[in-house]
C-alpha cells in the first residue's frame, strides 16, 4: 500500500484541524485528500492547494467546520464545495459526486458516498488519487499511482467520453503532459483530442486562455505544443500561431509564459491585440504583446549601447528586453550579443525629458504648435547626444533664437 511520507502539509495543525472537524461529524473514513496535493506529494513537487473530498453533504460540511470554530465559506454549494479556512489557509472541501448530465462545458451532479464513482468522473488517472489523514493513498482506478511514477497522462476510462463531458479537458491533457509527463503521449488520448478538437469552440475564452498560459509556464512546453499542432488543437486555440521553431528557441531563453506566447505569433501589433482580446487575456498581457511589436522597428541585435538606451527611452525596459529575447531566438548564433543587450536594458533607468512646456513659455514662446515643435526638436537632439545631464537651458534657447554668427 502506498503511503505519503514526510509531508509537512499533512501534519500541519491547520490541516489536522479541518480533517478532525470533518471526522467528528462523519467518522474516520469520511474525508480524504484528493487530486493535486496527493499527486504532487508522490512526485516530490511543491503543494499549492489542499483539496479534500468527503462523504458529507455540503450543508453537513459547513456545519462541521463551523462547529469546530473554523471559518466556512459556501464557495460552490450547488456543486458540493465548501471552503474551510484554518490559520488563514484555505481548504476546498467537496462532496463526492457523480455526473448526471454534461454538455461539454458544465455538469449537473448528484452527491454520492461512493469513492469509485467520484474517481470515475475525474479527468486523468493520476488526478483520481486520494489519501487519508495518515497519508495512506487510495487509487480507485488501479493505475493512478503507476501513472505518477511513469509520467503518464491517461484519461479515466474512455478518453472521448471524458472530453465530451468537458472539452477543456483537451487542453488539460496537453497542459498536464507539459508539467508532469514523460516519454510519448498516450495514443488513445491524442486520437480523441484530434477527433474532438472542433468541440473546443463551445468553451469560454477565459477558460481556454487560463489553461494555455499555465501550459506555456511549464519548464519545457515544447513537446506538448508540438503535439497540439500535430493534432489540430493549436489551430483551435491559436489559429494565428506561425513559428514553432522560434517558439522553441524562445523557451530556451525565458520561462515567462507571455514571452513564450509572443514567440508563437507574428510581430504585428494589431494582430496581437486582436488575439489578446479574443482570448480575454488581461490588459497587462495584451499591452506587453503589443508594446513589444511596436518596438520592433527600433530593436535588433546590432544596436549600439546608445541605440539601446534610445529604444528603452522610447518603448520602456520591458518591451525592449522582451523583444531582444525574441530577436535572440530568431538568431541563436547571436546569443552573446542578445544577452549583453538584455542585461543593459534591464539595468539602465531611462531619464525623464529634462524640459517641458513651462520652460519654453519662460523663454517667451506663447502656447501653441510652436511649443510642440521646439520640444520635439529638443528631444531629438538630446537623444542624439546620448541624454546629456547639463546644458538644457542653452540647448532650448538655441532652438528658439538661432545663435548669431
Amino acid at each position: 500500500m502506498t503511503r505519503l511520507a514526510d509531508q509537512a502539509w499533512l501534519t500541519d495543525p491547520a490541516t489536522r484541524a479541518v480533517v478532525e472537524a470533518l471526522e467528528a461529524a462523519g467518522g474516520s473514513d469520511c474525508a480524504r485528500f484528493v487530486g493535486g496535493c496527493v499527486r504532487n506529494a508522490l512526485m516530490g513537487r511543491p503543494i499549492d492547494d489542499i483539496d479534500i473530498a468527503t462523504t458529507l453533504k455540503p450543508e453537513q460540511t459547513e456545519k462541521a467546520i463551523r462547529a469546530a470554530g473554523l471559518k466556512a465559506v459556501p464557495t460552490g454549494i450547488a456543486h458540493g464545495t465548501v471552503t474551510a479556512v484554518a490559520d488563514r489557509k484555505p481548504f476546498e472541501i467537496t462532496t463526492l459526486r457523480r455526473d448526471v448530465t454534461t454538455d461539454g462545458r458544465n455538469a449537473t451532479v448528484a452527491f454520492t458516498d461512493d469513492w469509485a464513482e467520484d474517481a470515475a468522473r475525474r479527468d486523468f488517472r493520476l488526478n483520481a488519487l486520494y489519501a487519508d489523514g495518515e497519508g495512506q493513498v487510495f487509487d480507485p482506478t488501479g493505475q493512478g499511482v503507476a501513472d505518477v511514477a511513469a509520467g503518464r497522462i491517461v484519461f479515466v476510462g474512455d478518453p472521448a467520453t471524458r472530453i465530451r463531458e468537458d472539452y477543456l479537458r483537451i487542453l488539460r491533457f496537453f497542459r498536464f503532459f507539459a508539467w508532469y509527463g514523460r516519454g510519448d503521449m498516450d495514443a488513445a488520448g491524442l486520437e480523441a483530442c484530434r477527433e474532438l478538437a472542433p468541440g473546443m469552440t463551445r468553451l469560454s475564452a477565459e477558460r481556454v486562455s487560463k489553461e494555455l498560459m499555465k501550459l506555456l509556464a511549464a519548464e519545457d512546453p515544447r513537446p506538448a505544443v508540438r503535439a497540439m499542432a500535430e493534432t489540430g488543437v493549436l489551430a483551435q486555440v491559436l489559429p494565428d500561431a506561425v513559428d514553432l521553431a522560434l517558439f522553441g528557441a524562445v523557451v530556451d531563453l525565458t520561462d515567462d509564459a507571455v514571452e513564450r506566447l509572443g514567440g508563437l505569433l507574428a510581430l504585428d501589433a494589431d494582430l496581437l491585440r486582436r488575439i489578446a482580446e479574443g482570448l480575454r487575456l488581461p490588459n497587462a498581457t495584451r499591452d506587453r504583446l503589443t508594446d513589444m511589436a511596436q518596438a520592433a522597428a527600433d530593436v535588433d541585435l546590432d544596436l549600439t549601447d546608445h541605440g539601446l538606451r534610445v529604444a528603452v527611452y522610447r518603448h520602456g525596459r520591458r518591451a525592449v528586453r522582451e523583444l531582444l529575447t525574441r530577436r535572440t531566438g530568431e538568431d541563436p548564433a547571436r546569443s552573446v550579443d542578445g544577452d549583453r543587450l538584455r542585461a543593459l536594458a534591464a539595468d539602465w533607468d531611462p531619464p525623464a525629458m529634462p524640459v517641458g512646456g513651462k520652460d519654453v513659455a519662460g523663454l517667451g514662446v506663447p502656447p501653441g504648435p510652436e511649443t510642440g515643435r521646439i520640444l520635439k526638436a529638443f528631444e531629438a537632439g538630446w537623444l542624439a547626444d546620448d541624454f546629456p545631464t547639463a546644458g538644457h537651458a542653452e540647448r532650448l534657447a538655441a532652438l528658439i533664437t538661432p545663435p548669431r554668427g
